[in-house]
């Protein structure tokens, strides 16, 4: 009995330690599968990683391609082209305070003034500024910066002008002379036409139906610059033109010296073709989009249209104005 016990206890030590080493090779195995697998799974996420930079910059690559290929679609644009030629053209600007003060002093034809409150208010300046805004011409108060953005960072001194291509007349000397020209004159007045363009195409229509003169407020209107006096071709030259502060007040004084106002819109109840009036009268033409403004509209005498036969339910300002020339010269 003690013999087989110790076999016994002897076997059960052998088979333990088989065991123990068994389970130590299980053991070292599963590490090194685990080291695999850990070894493994850190390669594919470097991997992934590489993956993700590539297709990441192959993104950003392919965006700045794009931003590229934008960048010279705009060169090439023809409206980027047109931005560019439309910058502003300084050939009638003068600044700088002798510059401005010998223009001044000279009488030359000025479309419009910019300056500071300290030159408007300078003991040099202050008269002739007076004296022009009375005339018509737009003296305009800006800051420092404001006028440094109007001429593209020039050396101003705080004072600007824009020079006109013809120079304009008071109201009272324009009424005075469509009188003594006509017995039953036609003046035309603007109302809110701010584009260069038609002022130059409905003053060379006025001149060319033997119009008197042309009235522009300083304000939402389009001075006689070189686009305008360049459209007109030559017209300014024989047609004078008076810039009126208040476009509604000149009414009233054109009305007290026998004018008949007449405005043209679309909402007219009459149409300019039965219209026979013979009496001097004032023609006022308003802008394409707005037309003649409700306070303008209540000085007319008479609000007259032109019948449209067509789908096209307006007509261009200086079209407009040139039909109703026609209309109102050959009776």
């Amino acid at each position: 009995m003690k013999n087989s016990s110790k076999n016994f206890s002897g076997k059960n030590r052998n088979q333990s330690k088989k065991n123990n080493n068994s389970y130590s090779k299980n053991t070292n195995s599963s590490k090194k599968n685990n080291r695999y697998l850990i070894d493994s799974h850190k390669n594919k996420s470097h991997d992934n990683h590489n993956g993700y930079i590539k297709n990441n910059f192959s993104s950003f690559k392919s965006k700045n391609q794009r931003t590229k290929s934008n960048i010279d679609f705009a060169k090439k644009s023809p409206e980027s082209h047109q931005e560019s030629s439309n910058k502003r053209n300084f050939d009638d600007w003068i600044w700088g305070k002798h510059s401005v003060f010998e223009s001044l002093v000279n009488e030359r034809a000025i479309n419009r003034i910019w300056c500071t409150s300290e030159i408007f208010s300078s003991e040099k300046f202050y008269i002739l500024l007076k004296e022009l805004k009375s005339k018509g011409v737009l003296v305009e108060e800006v800051s420092w910066n404001r006028l440094s953005q109007l001429t593209s960072g020039a050396s101003h001194q705080g004072i600007a002008l824009q020079l006109a291509c013809s120079k304009t007349i008071s109201l009272e000397e324009l009424i005075n002379f469509s009188k003594n020209k006509s017995s039953n004159p036609i003046i035309l007045a603007l109302d809110g036409i701010t584009d260069p363009h038609n002022v130059g195409a409905i003053i060379r229509s006025a001149e060319a139906f033997d119009c008197k003169g042309i009235i522009i407020p300083q304000r939402r209107s389009a001075g006689l610059t070189g686009t305008v006096s360049k459209v007109a071709a030559g017209a300014l030259e024989h047609l004078p033109v008076s810039r009126v502060v208040n476009l509604n007040r000149a009414l009233e004084e054109l009305k007290k010296n026998g004018f008949i106002i007449v405005g043209l819109t679309g909402d007219g109840l009459l149409s300019i073709s039965k219209f026979q009036e013979k009496t001097p009268l004032v023609l006022i033409v308003g802008s394409e989009d707005k037309g003649i403004s409700l306070l303008t509209q209540k000085k007319c005498d008479f609000l007259l249209r032109i019948p449209l036969k067509g789908k096209t339910s307006s007509l261009n300002a200086s079209v407009a104005a040139a039909i109703s020339l026609f209309h109102l010269t050959s009776k």
